[in-house]
């Protein structure tokens, strides 16, 4: 079972920078779960399409499954790893640094990743356009037709899904890319204590993210 535990402290942080990572520990234990579920299902995909294929009887709904299933485990894993502090550093610089300097930088990196995970909410939130969607009743035809929008008119061309249903995925991590980089910027400036995780074979790392 997935746990996340907080080394003790004297000072104990405000109610709500407790949230925060209580939160992001909450989303993390999904992400893994999630991670390890389209992890197998990739593998049944792949599997699947490889047998069909020498069998003579493709099944082409099989490709565009898989490719969607690579698309929301990026996400996913990129989330988590931010979280993790997996993600990608580099440290050209600050290990030219002082200490003071360093840390200065590491929490500018963060600050950095919450500010891309607030703009591409607002992206997210001006491309699907739900007051819009809203407004004109929830009819996508009459939406699309108002705003030249059609997000909600396409469909998927093997599985004949609603594209927005599969572009959900970049909302979600713009939301969990917030929580997770707010968490590490608290810790990074010493408002809350850093957390140690459960559940994952891999150790963290000290880059600048």
């Amino acid at each position: 079972m997935y746990r996340y535990k907080v080394s003790a402290s004297d000072h104990r942080p405000a109610w709500v920078l407790r949230f925060i990572v209580w939160l992001s520990a909450l989303i993390l234990g999904f992400e893994r779960k999630a991670i390890m579920g389209f992890m197998y299902l990739l593998t049944l995909l792949i599997l699947l399409n490889v047998v069909t294929r020498y069998s003579g009887a493709s099944l082409y709904w099989v490709d565009e499954s898989a490719v969607y299933s690579v698309v929301w485990l990026t996400f996913i894993g990129a989330s988590a790893m931010t979280r993790l502090r997996l993600d990608f550093a580099v440290s050209l610089l600050t290990d030219h640094l002082s200490t003071r300097a360093a840390k200065l930088a590491k929490t500018a990196a963060g600050v950095g990743v919450v500010l891309f995970a607030v703009l591409l909410a607002w992206m997210c939130w001006l491309w699907l356009d739900p007051a819009g969607l809203v407004s004109a009743g929830f009819n996508v035809k009459a939406y699309a037709a108002q705003s030249f929008n059609f997000i909600y008119t396409e469909r998927t061309q093997t599985l004949n899904w609603p594209t927005w249903v599969l572009y959900l995925i970049i909302p979600l991590f713009s939301i969990t890319l917030a929580v997770h980089g707010t968490a590490n910027v608290l810790e990074d400036l010493e408002l809350v204590p850093r957390a140690a995780t459960d559940g994952f074979s891999f150790g963290q790392t000290d880059g600048i993210n």
